[in-house]
């Protein structure tokens, strides 16, 4: 039986609201505590056998080593774990933000601190908050629905123009292609300017450098 909209009550509605301001509000007091770190996205169903894995997992044990920054994921399995894994055998600290789907229900072994949402929304916003650089892996609708938020986020200057680094040229390449061959020659859906949001990148050593130029997030020094 499908429900309508009249269908739902106030009483229902207060309901989740109060339940959403919950979790961003346990979200902020969650991030606070770690104010610079660096968000990892990707597919959440890659093997440790496969070559992103282990990368993911190589540069976020070299983020926390080398920078001493947090490392934050979706807390799932795939490219998540293998960023968390990096970052926890290295002694450093692995961020777990986790969502009630089947995919990603239970919290990879890998996280030192965790925080479990019932909205997909809200954890996206938590994602992608004040990061200090922001690196997709190859990936699936999800990492994409979190990339074109934060590429619109960025180009609409709603947060800072923080490092996107999107590491496996042979996987984006194609993208890139695709936004400045249709939707910028073709259709002039975006400015030329809004494809050097992102840097596409095959090495470990690129993508420190990058997040090493990047400034520290000036909003926790703000709010605290």
């Amino acid at each position: 039986m499908s429900i309508s909209k009249t269908d739902i009550h106030s009483g229902e509605i207060n309901t989740h609201l109060e339940r959403i301001n919950h979790e961003f509000a346990d979200g902020f007091e969650f991030l606070k505590k770690y104010p610079k770190s660096v968000t990892v996205f990707g597919s959440s169903v890659a093997a440790p056998d496969q070559e992103d894995y282990s990368a993911a997992e190589q540069l976020a044990g070299r983020v926390v080593t080398e920078l001493g920054y947090a490392v934050l994921t979706g807390g799932g399995p795939g490219i998540m774990e293998a960023a968390n894994k990096g970052a926890y055998q290295a002694g450093g600290v692995s961020l777990g933000l986790n969502v009630s789907i089947p995919r990603e229900r239970i919290t990879n072994a890998y996280v030192t601190h965790a925080i479990k949402f019932a909205y997909f929304f809200s954890r996206k916003v938590m994602l992608s908050f004040a990061a200090e650089a922001y690196i997709f892996f190859p990936g699936g609708y999800g990492t994409f629905d979190e990339l074109f938020s934060l590429l619109c986020l960025i180009q609409t200057g709603k947060i800072p123009h923080v490092p996107v680094i999107l590491y496996d040229s042979k996987f984006w390449k194609p993208l890139k292609s695709f936004l400045g061959e249709d939707m910028f020659k073709g259709y002039g859906t975006i400015e030329e300017k809004d494809l050097d949001i992102f840097e596409i990148t095959d090495s470990i050593d690129r993508a420190l450098e990058i997040i090493k130029k990047a400034p520290v997030s000036e909003f926790w020094r703000n709010i605290n």
